[in-house]
C-alpha cells in the first residue's frame, strides 16, 4: 500500500499565506492522527493571531486584482482545479481516509463531490448578471450591478475535509472574492493539499489562503474583528455557530451558516420497502453517520415496523468495520475519542431508559476510535439521542400511527436542516413537503447533496444556501444606481 502522506510534501504542511508556505510565527506545530490507529501521521503549523492577520493582509491586497480578473479567467482556473482533483482522485481520497477515517470508497465519492463544486461554479462565474430597466414612473433608469463582497473567512469541519471547503471556496472565487480558510484541527491535511493543487493550476497568490491552528477561537475572533473581513461562512455545530454570529454582528458581516441537524426519516406503510431500506442505509450510514444530514431519528409506520426493523438491523449488522484503507471495509473509525465516548453515552442513556439494542451497541477492543453500526428499538421520547445530533452509526427506530403524529414529532426540535420521507402516495409526499419544517427534503431518496441544488436549513440549522445558483449570490453585494434619463 502506498503511503498517502507522500502526496503532501513536508514543506506543504505549513501555512499557505500569499505566495509562500510558511511556519507559524511562533514556530508551534500540532499533531494530526489517524483515527483508526491513534498514531500521529503528520505535524502541521499551529497558527496564532499574528498568522491569521498576515493571511488577511495578503487576501485584502489581492482582492482588487482578483475582483477585476475577467470572469472567464476565473472560470478557467476553477475548471482546472476540477480537472486536477479528478485526475488525482485516488491520492486525495487516500489522504482523506488517513486523516478522517472514512472508508476509501466513500473518500473517492467525496473527491468527486468536492471537485464538482469547482466545475459547477466555473459555469456560474460567467453568468453573474445585473439589470437595466426603465423606472415604472419614467424619467430615469434603474441599474443594478453585482460586486464581490470582499475577503471571506471560512471555518470548515472535519467530516468532509475536501467537499466542505470546496463548497465555500469555489463560489467565492467565482464571484471574485479572496479567501482565508481555517480547516478543522483534526483534518487540516486535505485542505492544505487543495491549496497546493490550486497553486499548481495557477490561482494567483493571496486568493486562497489556509491557516491551520489548534487555537481556532482566538484566530477566528481576530479575523472577524478586523474590518477588512467582509464575509464569514461556517459549517459546524449550532452551538459554535451562535458564538460566531455574535462576533460577526460587530462588523455586520455577511454570513452563511450550515449548522446542526436532527433529521427525521419517515417510512410510511405504503412505501416501497426496498427503496426505503436502501435510502435509510444511505441516510444513516453515509460518512459513518458523521454528517449533519444523517438520519437521526427513524420513524416507521406501525403496519411495516416489524418488517422494516428486522431487515434494517440485518443490513446494519452485516457491515464490516475496520481501517478505511483496508479492502472490504464498510465502516471506518470515528474522528476521535470524544466522538466515540459521546455515542457510547447516548446509547447507554437510551438503554437505561428502556431501549433495546438489536445489533451493535458495544465498542470493540483494540486501538482506534471505532463504534459498530447499532440499531435500537423501544426508544423512549425522553432519550437524549432523539434530541442530540448523534453523529455516528447509531439508528433509533420509533413507530408511528398517523401522519399528524409523526409530523409533530419530526418538527419538535430546534433544528430544521433536512427530512426524509418514503411513500408511494404523491399527495402524502406533498403534504410532508409542506408540513415538515426543514430546508431540504429527500423523497424516496436517502442522498440529497448535489452541487447544483441549494443546500441549507431553517430554524437553528443555519442561514443562507450553498451550492446551486443561490450559492454564488451569497458572495455578491448588489449596487443600485438611479440614472437620470428623461
Amino acid at each position: 500500500m502506498s503511503d498517502p502522506m507522500n502526496v503532501l510534501a513536508p514543506e506543504h504542511r505549513r501555512l499557505r499565506i500569499g505566495d509562500a508556505w510558511r511556519d507559524a510565527a511562533s514556530g508551534a506545530t500540532f499533531a494530526v492522527e489517524d483515527p483508526a490507529t491513534g498514531k500521529t501521521i503528520a505535524e502541521v503549523a499551529d497558527a496564532d493571531v499574528v498568522d491569521g492577520l498576515a493571511a488577511l493582509d495578503v487576501a485584502s491586497k489581492a482582492m482588487a486584482q482578483w475582483a477585476a480578473t475577467p470572469p472567464r479567467k476565473r472560470s478557467e482556473l476553477l475548471t482546472a482545479t476540477y480537472r486536477a482533483l479528478t485526475e488525482r482522485s485516488e491520492e486525495v481520497a487516500r489522504l482523506i481516509t488517513l486523516e478522517m477515517g472514512k472508508p476509501l470508497a466513500e473518500a473517492r465519492g467525496e473527491v468527486a463531490y468536492g471537485a464538482e463544486f469547482f466545475r459547477w461554479f466555473a459555469e456560474e462565474a460567467v453568468r453573474v448578471e445585473g439589470r437595466y430597466n426603465t423606472a415604472p414612473a419614467g424619467g430615469y433608469r434603474i441599474l443594478t450591478a453585482p460586486k464581490p463582497v470582499g475577503p471571506c473567512v471560512f471555518v470548515t469541519p472535519w467530516n468532509f475535509p475536501l467537499a466542505m471547503g470546496a463548497r465555500k471556496i469555489a463560489p467565492a472565487l467565482a464571484a471574485g472574492c479572496t479567501t482565508i480558510t481555517k480547516p478543522a484541527g483534526q483534518t487540516p491535511l486535505t485542505m492544505l493539499l487543495l491549496a497546493r493543487v490550486m497553486e499548481e493550476v495557477g490561482v494567483p497568490p493571496g486568493v486562497v489562503n489556509v491557516v491551520t491552528t489548534k487555537r481556532a477561537g482566538e484566530v477566528v475572533s481576530a479575523l472577524l474583528a478586523d474590518r477588512r473581513t467582509r464575509k464569514l461562512s461556517f459549517t459546524g455545530s449550532t452551538e459554535v455557530g451562535r458564538v460566531l454570529l455574535r462576533q460577526a454582528a460587530d462588523n455586520v458581516l455577511r454570513t452563511s451558516m450550515e449548522l446542526g441537524g436532527n433529521a427525521a426519516l419517515i417510512v410510511c406503510a405504503d412505501a416501497d420497502m426496498d427503496v426505503a431500506l436502501d435510502g435509510a442505509m444511505v441516510a444513516k450510514m453515509r460518512n459513518i453517520g458523521q454528517s449533519c444530514i444523517a438520519a437521526n431519528r427513524i420513524y416507521v409506520e406501525e403496519p411495516v415496523r416489524e418488517e422494516f426493523t428486522a431487515r434494517f438491523a440485518e443490513r446494519m449488522g452485516a457491515l464490516s468495520v475496520g481501517h478505511g484503507l483496508d479492502d472490504g471495509v464498510d465502516v471506518g473509525a470515528l474522528i476521535d475519542e470524544a466522538s466515540a465516548t459521546t455515542i457510547e453515552e447516548l446509547v447507554a442513556d437510551a438503554v437505561d431508559r428502556g431501549a433495546r439494542v438489536l445489533v451493535g451497541g458495544e465498542r470493540p477492543d483494540g486501538p482506534g476510535h471505532f463504534y459498530p453500526p447499532t440499531v435500537l428499538v423501544d426508544v423512549p421520547e425522553d432519550a437524549r439521542m432523539l434530541e442530540a445530533e448523534i453523529f455516528g452509526p447509531v439508528a433509533p427506530i420509533i413507530s408511528f400511527t398517523s401522519d399528524d403524529e409523526v409530523m409533530a414529532k419530526a418538527n419538535d426540535t430546534e433544528y430544521g436542516l433536512v427530512g426524509y420521507i418514503f411513500t408511494r402516495d404523491l399527495q402524502r409526499a406533498l403534504r410532508f413537503t409542506e408540513g415538515l419544517q426543514t430546508g431540504m427534503l429527500g423523497i424516496n431518496r436517502g442522498l440529497i447533496s448535489d452541487p447544483s441544488a441549494p443546500f441549507g436549513g431553517v430554524k437553528q440549522s443555519g442561514i443562507g444556501k450553498e451550492g446551486s445558483h443561490e450559492g454564488i449570490l451569497e458572495y455578491l453585494d448588489l449596487t443600485y444606481a438611479a440614472i437620470d434619463l428623461p
